[in-house]
This record gives C-alpha cells, structure tokens and sequence, in this order.
C-alpha cells in the first residue's frame, strides 16, 4: 500500500508516518502545501493520498480543492482520504459530490489509533469509502424532515449510519450486536423505503446513500457544524 501524506503541522505529520509505517503502508511521499503534494502524487502515483481540508496558504479549503484535482487528473486511481479538526458537512458533500467511490472523510481526533486509519486508508485504496460516522449523523440529521428518511424506525437509522461508515453486514452486525441476516434484513427495509437499490457490495451501498442524500440536500443549509 503507497501513500503520500499532505499536513502543514511538522509534528503531526511525523507522527501520522510513523503510525502509517507500523502499519505496513509505505508513505512515499510527505508534503506541507498543495503544490508539492499534488507534483508528489503525480510523480509516484500512490494508492492513496491522505491531506487535511485546510492547508497554507489560507487555510480554508486548499486541501477539498487539491483532491479535485487529484480526481480529475487520476480518476479513481487514486484514492481521497481527507482528514478534518472539524465536522463540517459542506465540505463533506463537495468532496462527495461524484460519489463515494475510493473516498474518505475522517476526523483527526476520532481516528482512535494506527489500525483504524490504516483500516480505513486500506478501504478507500480497495473503492470502498469511510466516512466519519459523526458526519453521517449530521448528514441524516439535516434531512430527518425528508418523507422518506422520517419513515424510518430508529434502528433502521442505526443501521444506515453504520452503513454509510462504509461497513460491511459482518461489520454492523458486530457494532450492534445482532446477526448477519438480521442487518441484511434491516438494510433491504430500508432501501426499499427509500427507493434504492441494494447490492450485496458495501462500497456500492453506500455510494447509493450518499448519493441520495446529495441529491436531497438544500443548498442554502449551512455547511458547517
């Protein structure tokens, strides 16, 4: 697994290859800007590129902005993690905004050790996707009003949070403590209730949910939380 990695903060981004490497991913590459981290990407062509949402020079949205770029010159060859101090839904959806394929949105205080940002850099490099599951919250949140989200029971609600995450049915039935066949059960409900079609893989499931949620978004809601 390559990576190469994009922070401004010296320290962290040390500590952040350190962790990486523990983990068996190579970081071929480490950039403090968007100029360099985009020549480093097309120079060693990673399997994923890691970079926080603001970055010199004003700190804003040079990272969100950098990753269209990676995506529009690599497609999907190159897989997003964007990591993130704050929830802010905004920026999530524009990062979302053609799909969740190979696509990742995390927050830096949440991702509790190496395992679980190697888990999720390991998930975005295969076309999966890991989204924080505090911004899936805010993202059901801003759309419970929706007729077709308000038919759903509160478990069903638990259940496409944890699907959103990018989990597998093994995956949500472990953090619920229930069965395969009961989450398969819960997850053809709730597709039918809100006219999806479900498919046996994870990534596609939640390409179909955050799909659906963009497509219902209001746009003067604001972005961030």
């Amino acid at each position: 697994m390559r990576v190469v990695l994009a922070e401004d903060n010296a320290l962290l981004r040390a500590g952040l290859v350190e962790l990486l490497r523990h983990e068996d991913i190579d970081v071929v590459g480490e950039a403090g800007d968007v100029p360099h981290l985009l020549r480093l990407v097309d120079e060693t062509r990673p399997d994923v590129a890691v970079l926080d949402v603001r970055m010199p020079p004003t700190h804003t949205v040079e990272g969100l902005d950098a990753a269209r770029q990676i995506r529009a010159t690599h497609g999907h060859a190159v897989g997003i993690l964007v990591l993130s101090h704050h929830v802010e839904t905004r920026y999530a959806l524009d990062l979302l905004a053609d799909g969740a394929h190979g696509v990742g949105y995390l927050l830096k205080d949440r991702v509790l050790g190496p395992g679980d940002l190697a888990e999720a850099i390991r998930r975005v490099a295969g076309g999966g996707s890991a989204i924080d599951p505090q911004v899936v919250e805010l993202l059901l949140r801003r759309h419970r009003a929706d007729s077709s989200l308000a038919a759903l029971t509160e478990r069903e609600r638990e259940v496409l949070t944890l699907v959103a995450e990018g989990r597998s049915n093994r995956s949500v039935a472990a953090a619920m403590f229930v069965s395969e066949k009961t989450v398969e059960t819960y997850t053809g409900r709730i597709f039918a209730k809100l006219g999806l079609t479900d498919t046996p893989e994870s990534h596609r499931r939640v390409q179909a949910v955050l799909a659906w949620l963009q497509e219902q978004r209001d746009p003067s809601a604001p972005g961030g939380a």
